[in-house]
């Protein structure tokens, strides 16, 4: 009885056209992550970024760095014990490149760097801390004059003099891009020992002096900023005290343009935002690994609050806009068509957690399909770990290695009509150096199995195989033949499984 219940539910199709008449390309930075232990991780990552809070203080020349708020605000070499100048960012990138990834390094802006790696605890436990335990970071070299190996004696440390080392000594297979530092809004909790809350007008100064230098130092590189932390950031920088009503980000973007004009040359080439869920199931936020009864749930609904207009998540960030929608990156960008148009989009810090639940996998697979589809330049995911995060690692692979022999979802993506949100995602794209071939990211988001029925526009499908991941199935997919008659093709996947299929003409 059960098995005919399931057959039935089985024949309720989803039924999507797909249209091959236009495409829109997709950026190959999206499938990024910070600090990748490429070893582990195994290759197809396309973006590497050196980020976190570790990054505001960290100085170049002898890797010391300090904690913040992460650990008790104290200096120490855990960014490396070595004291050769740069060896933190070289060894970073140096791997990257090698893996084929762009980098994106975080270029402290704060005003202090570390000046020791004591590891003592509390900085503030040092009378007349700030003089004799930190240095002074200064966005230019007065001069210009750039030296390598720096000096380690002056007790100033120069941002544009280790930009223009690592132009000097980076690969040029691979872009390397620098960020304006990180999470500026919550500075005075992150480094309460070195920051205080900066106003709009305060920031960004910082920012365009920060971006003429290193402009200055590497002038066909990319900027990337605020890199804001999340929703209050975006809105208010974190309520600072001139905020008076107005967005952070239209004030920030409109500033950058404004700054353009002045100075003759694009200072920001990136907006870039932080992405962590507020959305709530079962009395916890999605981005635990953490389930409890709704927590998976909704986590495979969360990115939906990146797009969908009709979808209200369980946050405050929904209770403070009236129990309305979020509709994420189509608000950001009309901010960017209103303010500076031709800025890109980047979130370089996300997680929708659920790294050891196959709820993980679906959020991220549809995570990585809405970059896509919305047109973001650059995405890194805040850190995959081989062992915690099995499940985020094949949303991941689903477009990055999906055959686990190294192939890709295509680059130019497809307009897909007839798709429940609610249900299931579906994502298509083709390449444009085979143009024959179509793949197809499938999301089944229920908890029974379901029908697609596929409908092209413009690509008579001739063959198909499908590669399947489910809860018991996830390191290594099943491989499904897809059945394929008269050009359409059609696929049943699983109760909350998602598929990658590769689609022949």
């Amino acid at each position: 009885m059960l098995a005919s219940l399931l057959s039935l539910v089985a024949l309720q199709s989803v039924n999507v056209t797909i249209d091959a008449t236009s495409s829109t390309p997709i950026s190959p930075y999206i499938y990024g992550v910070n600090f990748p232990d490429w070893e582990k991780l195994g290759k197809g990552f396309t973006l590497a970024r050196q980020g976190g809070n570790r990054m505001s203080a960290y100085n170049w020349e002898t890797n010391a760095s300090n904690a913040g708020a992460d650990y008790h605000h104290q200096n120490d070499g855990y960014m490396g014990e070595s004291n050769e100048p740069g060896w933190t960012m070289r060894t970073f990138f140096q791997p990257a490149q090698r893996n084929g990834a762009a980098v994106l390094l975080t270029i402290p802006t704060l005003g202090y760097v570390s000046a020791d790696k004591n590891a003592d605890g509390d900085v503030n436990k040092t009378p007349n801390y700030l003089q004799t335990r930190f240095h002074k970071s200064l966005a230019s070299k007065p001069g210009g004059k750039w030296e390598f190996p720096p000096n380690t004696k002056d007790k100033v440390v120069y941002q544009d003099e280790a930009v223009a080392w690592v132009e000097k000594t980076k690969a040029k297979n691979t872009p390397v891009w620098y960020s304006l530092d990180n999470e500026p809004d919550i500075w005075a909790h992150t480094h309460a020992r070195i920051a205080k809350h900066p106003t709009y007008a305060e920031f960004i100064a910082n920012n365009i002096e920060y971006a003429l230098a290193i402009k200055g130092a590497a002038k066909d590189t990319l900027v990337f900023g605020p890199a804001s932390y999340g929703w209050q950031g975006f809105r208010t920088f974190q309520d600072a005290k001139d905020a008076n009503g107005r967005d952070f980000l239209d004030v920030y973007l409109a500033a950058m343009r404004d700054a353009e004009r002045k100075h003759g040359k694009r200072l920001l080439d990136v907006l870039d935002i932080h992405w962590y869920p507020e959305a709530r199931g079962g009395g916890l936020r999605v981005v635990t690994n953490e389930d409890k009864p709704g927590t998976a749930e909704a986590r495979i609904q969360a990115p939906r609050s990146l797009w969908d207009p009709t979808y209200v998540e369980d946050s405050w960030i929904s209770e403070n806009l009236g129990k309305k929608p979020i509709v994420l990156l189509p608000g950001l960008m009309r901010q960017i068509a209103r303010q500076y148009p031709g800025t890109k989009l980047a979130i370089t810090e996300y997680d929708f957690g659920g790294g050891k639940n196959i709820s993980g996998a679906l959020a991220q697979a549809d995570v990585l399909g809405l970059w896509g589809r919305y047109g973001l330049f650059a995405a890194s995911h805040w850190g995959l770990d081989a062992a915690d995060d099995p499940y985020q690692l094949a949303g991941f692979r689903a477009f990055i290695d999906y055959d686990r022999k190294g192939s890709r979802f295509g680059d130019l993506g497809l307009e897909v009509a007839g798709v429940s949100p609610a249900e299931a995602s579906v994502y298509a794209a083709l390449d444009s150096k085979d143009r024959r071939r179509m793949t197809v990211v499938l999301i089944n988001k229920t908890p029974s199995p379901r029908a697609f029925a596929l409908g092209f526009r413009a690509f008579p499908a001739a063959s198909g195989r499908a590669f399947v991941v489910t809860s018991g199935a996830h390191a290594s997919p099943v491989v499904s033949a897809v059945a394929v008659r008269d050009g359409r093709a059609s696929f049943t996947l699983p109760a909350l499984s998602l598929a990658t299929l590769e689609l022949r003409r």
